[in-house]
């Protein structure tokens, strides 16, 4: 108990203290400088960040958003050469169907029981008269 009560009577001393001319100056002198390893470390830090920011800004304006529309410029030339090349092929219905496509070892819960969850009719065909 004691000893809390001299640290409760020295606190506001040391406060004014240290909030005296003479200690504060010699304090943000030292803070201040620039001859402080401390100081040239935290710049030499802001400087490599500065760096490194306008590194990744120019990569991501100048090379990854040409590389985004080259690549859906592609996909999308891709795509309208699949569907040409699907208009030349026979209809769904005359096509061979093999017999490793569309096993079924058994019906499935939803529908006709003979469709996949993902079926898309103008794509997927089955016949189960035809398959052999």
């Amino acid at each position: 108990m004691v000893f809390q009560r001299q640290v409760l009577r020295a606190t506001p001393r040391l406060a004014a203290q240290l909030r005296a001319p003479a200690v504060r100056s010699t304090i943000q002198r030292r803070l201040a400088s620039t001859e402080n390893q401390f100081v040239k470390e935290r710049q030499a830090v802001k400087e490599h960040a500065h760096g490194t920011t306008d590194l990744w800004r120019k990569i991501s304006i100048y090379a990854v958003i040409p590389a985004l529309i080259l690549a859906g410029a592609n996909a999308y030339n891709l795509w309208n050469e699949h569907w040409e090349h699907w208009s030349h092929m026979p209809p769904l219905e005359e096509r061979v169907e093999y017999p490793y496509q569309n096993i079924r070892t058994k019906n499935y819960p939803w529908g006709d029981g003979d469709k996949t969850l993902f079926w898309n009719d103008s794509v997927n065909y089955h016949n189960k008269d035809k398959a052999s």
